[in-house]
């Protein structure tokens, strides 16, 4: 089994920075490729990034490209999330996954999810 721990949620105001960590627990960190997706009351659950199990590859949604930046360290078996110039539309509870593919986690094939940690960002 895998564990999943989403930290670094909060109150931001729009424009600001805020950084999500994922701490991965169980099997081999770095045989899974790792994402981030959030879902807003009333609406799905989006996909937002994920990373290649060695983090060669990236895949971002439209909506947070070039603001947000996924990342992780195999060594700490930590995956992160940087927010940047985040915008009240990105206020959401954000989740942290797991998979076998970082191109397939965009098809929502998941393997593991996190609790999820709350943004918000206020105008």
């Amino acid at each position: 089994q895998v564990q999943l721990v989403e930290s670094g949620g909060g109150l931001v105001q729009a424009g600001g920075s805020l950084r999500l960590s994922c701490a991965h627990s169980g099997r081999t960190f770095s045989s899974y490729a790792m994402g981030w997706f959030r879902q807003a009351p009333g609406t799905e659950r989006e996909f937002v990034a994920s990373i290649s199990k060695i983090g060669s590859v990236t895949y971002y949604a439209d909506s947070v490209k070039g603001r947000f930046t996924i990342s992780r360290d195999n060594a700490k078996n930590t995956a992160y999330l940087q927010m940047n110039q985040v915008k009240p539309g990105d206020t959401a509870v954000y989740y942290c996954a797991a998979g076998g593919s970082a191109q397939a986690m965009g098809r929502m094939l998941i393997d593991y999810w996190g609790q999820g940690t709350q943004v918000t960002v206020s105008s």
